[in-house]
């Protein structure tokens, strides 16, 4: 079973063009094209534009819902850097709200609708909390403003491990126990994992944790066997050689210059891909003047420098869609994660 997304990011240094499509498909049998929609996605792409005179009151809280250090914590602060530099009037303070793989600070969201002056670093956690049963919200409760990026991911090991490939842990858990870390039950590393599992009738056992920065310090401390990180959570460590990828759970291969000689798991025999998406979120019952303020704030902020440094140094695919686009978006990747996890 495999999901994909198209297009794959331009190398270091080379300006970004971010689409605003992205193509999820899983084995041979769904596939979804998300083109651009027709309706008032977006407006201007001036920070303010069609805003209908809305201003945020004061500044602008950027809820986190998962610890600092991981890929969602870097997305949030990063995020709140763009939306400063698209709108010079506008200061947006970070707040990490972690617990439940991402249910509490979800949660604390849902319980601020109608609040104008927050938002929400999102990812699919969004989507695979409620599938798994054990939250009172779905997508549909908030106000979905922009899609950001696709994110995939790496199987990691320590830099002393045996194994050199996914298809040699596959191999090995055929036989032996491994142990694989997890950011929180429902993130992109267990759907990746499971989509193994299923694609080669192995199992792993889980060991989770609260943020992608729990999970590298469990890997380096020998607690675990394997991780699955986005490259964004761990090029620090492969840099330094501390540890080293296996495979990316990517499509095609990063054309980024140190992740270019990283197989893909297809490549092993194993035909699994998924990325994560990062975006933004305001609260459900929120006025459309403020909606469109938040569209057209974040089209700009999508334009700036700090964007396309975002992207490059979290390599990341810059696929974009904002308002009833990124609406779109959710609808088919929740039927596609349904698909998945929703057994």
């Amino acid at each position: 079973m495999s999901s994909h997304l198209r297009p794959r990011p331009t190398n270091k240094g080379v300006p970004v063009k971010h689409s605003r499509s992205a193509v999820l498909a899983t084995t041979s049998v769904l596939a979804l094209t998300l083109a651009a929609c027709g309706g008032e996605s977006g407006g201007s792409a001036d920070g303010g534009g069609d805003g209908g005179g809305f201003e945020p009151r004061g500044d602008v809280t950027m809820v986190v819902p998962f610890g600092a250090g991981g890929g969602s914590d870097l997305a949030g602060r990063a995020t709140g850097t763009m939306i400063e530099a698209a709108n010079e009037d506008l200061t947006v303070s970070v707040e990490n709200r972690e617990g439940g793989s991402g249910a509490v600070g979800y949660s604390y969201f849902l319980g601020e609708s109608g609040n104008e002056n927050l938002l929400l670093a999102t990812e699919t956690a969004l989507l695979a909390l409620p599938i798994s049963g054990e939250v009172e919200f779905d997508y549909t409760d908030f106000t979905p403003i922009m899609k950001l990026a696709d994110d995939f991911t790496l199987m990691i090991v320590n830099a002393d491990s045996p194994w050199n490939s996914c298809a040699d842990v596959v191999e090995a858990a055929e036989t032996e126990r491994i142990t694989a870390g997890i950011s929180g039950i429902t993130g992109l590393d267990n759907i990746v994992f499971t989509l193994t599992e299923q694609e080669t009738g192995v199992e792993f056992d889980r060991v989770p944790f609260e943020s992608g920065g729990e999970l590298t310090a469990a890997l380096l401390g020998g607690q675990i066997d394997i991780a699955s990180l986005n490259p964004g959570e761990i090029i620090g460590q492969l840099e330094s050689g501390d540890v080293k990828a296996l495979c990316a759970f990517s499509e095609e291969r990063y054309e980024y210059e140190a992740l270019a000689d990283i197989e893909t798991a297809a490549e092993q025999g194993i035909d699994v891909s998924f990325a994560q998406f990062r975006g933004v979120l305001a609260p459900g019952g929120i006025s459309e003047e403020a909606r469109q303020y938040w569209i057209d704030t974040m089209e700009a902020a999508v334009e700036t420098e700090e964007y396309q440094t975002y992207i490059e140094d979290n390599y990341l695919q810059p696929n974009t869609a904002a308002g009833d686009e990124f609406v779109s978006y959710l609808e088919g990747n929740n039927e596609l994660l349904q698909q998945v996890i929703g057994e």
